[in-house]
């Protein structure tokens, strides 16, 4: 479970910008009681459902996102993927001179296995200047570490909690100056940590809509019970879709572009050799007397094959728990179809496990479809130093009964791309 992100001094954010799953206490109607559930790991505190996330282009929505993504990849591959002397993957905000030279910043707070995690840490390209982890295991802080890089000394300042168990010194040794503590742990079997970095690999799922090919909702569609969730899936969705066909072989090497690079080629035969791949994908539509027609997946319109490649992870995400982080989720679906896909995270019967789905959208028709309490609706806009700011629509005094999307698009909160009069060309 999410529970929290910040970001400091990453691309155009420039000040800590937070985002809150944290149910507030405003009352709102009755429909909207599934929109949010307990926390396991937090008494008396309830967690959305979903959170949106509106703003012009270039307002900063992708770079909150992506700082989660480059967080997540730090934790990963900081220990094993890169090398002594790589560069880490933070871009500070470039256009103030101060924080040009300054660390950026992440800390995400959430909930694994029923206990909740406070972690972060500070980065430049060169190396890691802080990093901390405290843990709530029956509602009490424990501080498990804690670095810091000195300066004068040009190495890091420990500090290690009696919590933490294990071969820690050895950990701090075997950190590089580019790795995190927590990861290089993990990999030293630290069996404590496990579950910190474990929801980070697993619990996350983030794409954008672009992202997402066919082959993993194909890939469950060849398991007959999870093939019929996905056909479930499609025809509430009313895409026309009555079944699918999945053709599958044994992977070939031969199959592989003869451009492919050599490692890549040695690599790709080493996960694949003696598999069984996806080889074709059909669907099937019945015709006016009830008869089964086949058409090639590619036969589809884009709106669809974008639903297929949406199902598996959906359904995936719904059945385990996970949050899902999607940019830009209305590119080429009919608004129904992201009301739809917004809506099952809100129903108890699709979303029994309490998936949390955090999105970036200009789709702006479900905000007048009483989907969302105020508390999930927030808006991403640049000030006067093109710096992103995040608020929520709680800022405002809002009535219920007012049309939300026609307040938005009328500018009552902001966050709306300005446009001027384009000068005749000569």
């Amino acid at each position: 479970m999410l529970v929290e992100f910040s970001v400091t001094n990453f691309r155009s954010i420039r000040e800590r910008q937070t985002l809150s799953m944290v149910k507030s206490k405003l009352k709102e109607s009755d429909t909207l009681k599934e929109n949010s559930f307990p926390s396991s790991g937090m008494v008396g505190v309830e967690l959305l459902r979903s959170f949106a996330i509106y703003g012009p282009n270039a307002a900063g929505k992708s770079n909150l996102l992506l700082a989660l993504r480059e967080m997540v990849k730090m934790v990963d591959k900081s220990a094993t993927k890169m090398r002594r002397g790589d560069e880490l993957p933070v871009t500070p905000f470039r256009l103030n001179s101060t924080s040009r030279h300054t660390p950026t910043e992440f800390e995400v707070i959430f909930i694994s296995q029923g206990v909740r995690y406070q972690y972060g840490f500070a980065a430049t390209k060169e190396r890691i200047t802080e990093e901390w982890l405290i843990a709530f295991p029956k509602g009490r802080a424990q501080h498990w570490f804690a670095r810091q890089w000195d300066e004068k000394e040009e190495q890091d300042q420990w500090q290690m909690g009696n919590s933490l168990q294990g071969q820690k010194q050895l950990w701090m040794e075997s950190t590089r100056v580019n790795a995190l503590f927590l990861s290089t742990a993990v990999q030293l079997n630290s069996q404590q940590l496990q579950p910190v970095y474990d929801w980070f690999n697993n619990t996350l799922r983030m794409a954008s809509v672009s992202d997402w090919s066919p082959v993993f909702t194909a890939t469950l569609c060849d398991k007959r019970e999870y093939k019929a969730k996905v056909i479930d899936f499609l025809k509430a969705a009313d895409v026309g879709i009555d079944d699918v066909v999945v053709e599958k072989k044994t992977f070939d090497s031969k199959d592989l572009p003869d451009e492919m690079p050599d490692e890549v080629r040695s690599e790709v035969c080493k996960t694949l050799e003696g598999q069984e791949i996806l080889s074709g994908l059909n669907t099937v539509h019945f015709d006016n007397e009830g008869k089964a027609v086949i058409f090639d997946f590619d036969d589809e319109s884009d709106g669809t094959r974008k639903l297929f490649s949406f199902a598996g992870p959906w359904l995936d995400a719904l059945e385990k728990g996970y949050v899902l982080i999607v940019d830009e989720l209305h590119d080429n679906l009919h608004p129904k179809l992201v009301r739809f896909l917004v809506q099952i995270f809100h129903d108890d019967k699709t979303n029994p496990n309490n998936a949390q789905l955090l999105f970036t959208t200009h789709e702006t028709s479900i905000l007048s479809s009483e989907m969302f309490r105020r508390d999930q609706i927030w808006f991403c806009e640049k000030d006067q130093t093109q710096a992103t700011q995040l608020f929520s629509l709680t800022d405002f005094n809002y009535r219920t009964r007012e049309n939300l999307e026609m307040a938005y698009l009328a500018g009552r909160f902001g966050a709306l791309p300005y446009t001027r009069e384009l000068k005749r060309v000569q």
